[in-house]
């Protein structure tokens, strides 16, 4: 058995493979390099472009984009109408932005377990939370997967709510012939450097709903009802800002970067699922790695790869596998620390043992590399890795 990087010995690869990162090309550049030649930076026409192409890309009827992932899902909440006093029900597995976005709106958010096997929301369990001032529900498609949204559909009818699908790590899924981006009412996307596609930094909406997209679409500039731009083809001056809105434009710099990006989506996504089958089948026979599950009818746009550990197979836990996997220079992630165990939400309330399963499966986390510009070398790599590590720890 070769010794461990840890111990001393030889690292499997001699430089750190990060878990995620962005693709640029020549396309790319030289797209972004024509807007800096332009006339219009920030609220201009490339902003329109890229909202069509998106909404041309997951058929939905609009798309608004903004500068991050966050203030989409802050639009989002704004948008429904969300203020003190009102509750959403949030998966307890996804970033704190998920969360954090009600509370913006003064919003309550009730944190809600997740499946065993696939750490997507838990459909059976919403209901339990729903109370007489329960506004949404916010489902967060984990690792790329989409959430049960037939199912969700069914209850936020019930009880009249607002379903909302935090899809950050699914754009170019589907979930029974039904593309990532029109299976609730609001969609959010983030476009950050490790995600699908990037702009750099940011985020968009989507949504079949013509009054919710006019909304954003006054929120991200202030709450006015106008931009530069649409002042200046009218030659006027005029505003008026008809709601507390923030300063969320994208500027056209990266909505020029993420129109050329999306022409790679589906090749990107392609390679991403390849990785996952060559993962999926150099795991199968090591006990102490469990995969998520991929239920029938959904097809995972693979964001990231989470495995989760059985630790009844080996003699140290999670960090000490962690740390090894480190110095393999294999750069492993996880995703992620339950939202409420954060220190801000522990102020306010939240406490541990809130949802079980979740709990769980963060103290078994590890996520591996995944992007499409990694080498067949590079999963190579991951995968000694992963063996030899698994196999040194092994009971």
């Amino acid at each position: 058995m070769k010794k461990l990087a840890i111990e001393g010995g030889m690292p499997i690869r001699p430089d750190l493979l990060p878990y995620g990162r962005q693709q640029i090309d020549d396309a790319d550049i030289q797209a972004v390099v024509n807007v800096l030649r332009g006339d219009w930076l920030t609220t201009g026409p490339n902003v329109d472009a890229f909202e069509e192409a998106f909404s041309a890309k997951t058929g939905a009827k609009y798309a608004v984009a903004v500068n991050s992932g966050t203030a989409a899902l802050h639009a989002a909440m704004f948008a429904l109408d969300i203020k003190p006093g009102d509750e959403v029900i949030v998966s307890a597995m996804t970033f704190a932005a998920s969360a954090n976005c009600v509370i913006y709106q003064g919003g309550t958010p009730v944190f809600t377990d997740v499946e065993m096997d696939t750490l997507l929301l838990d459909a059976t369990q919403v209901e339990e939370k729903i109370t007489s001032r329960t506004k949404a529900i916010i489902a967060v498609d984990y690792a790329g997967q989409p959430c049960d949204y037939d199912t969700l559909r069914n209850i936020a009818d019930k009880y009249g709510l607002a379903l909302v699908a935090d899809a950050a790590h699914s754009l170019g899924g589907s979930y029974k012939e039904r593309a990532v981006g029109t299976l609730a009412d609001l969609n959010t996307f983030s476009l950050h450097p490790v995600k699908h596609i990037t702009t750099g930094e940011g985020g968009v909406i989507t949504t079949d709903n013509a009054d919710l997209a006019q909304k954003m679409r006054y929120f991200r500039t202030h709450g006015i009802t106008s931009d530069h731009r649409q002042r200046a083809e009218r030659g006027g001056w005029f505003y008026e800002m008809v709601d507390l809105g923030y300063n969320y434009r994208i500027p056209d710099i990266n909505c020029a970067l993420g129109i050329s990006q999306l022409n790679k989506l589906d090749s990107w996504v392609s390679r991403r699922r390849n990785i996952t089958l060559e993962y999926d089948l150099a795991f199968a026979d090591i006990p102490a790695v469990t995969p998520l599950t991929i239920r029938p009818e959904r097809s995972s746009a693979w964001h990231i790869y989470p495995i989760l550990l059985e630790t009844e197979y080996l003699r140290v836990g999670r960090e000490q596998i962690f740390a090894a996997l480190r110095a393999e220079n294999i750069g492993v992630n996880v995703h992620y620390i339950p939202v409420y165990w954060h220190p801000y939400y522990a102020r306010h309330g939240y406490k541990h043992g809130l949802c079980a399963i979740t709990e769980n499966a963060y103290n078994r986390l590890i996520t591996l590399p995944i992007f499409p510009a990694m080498s067949k070398q590079d999963v190579k790599d991951v995968i000694a890795a992963v063996k030899k590590v698994m196999e040194a720890y092994a009971i």
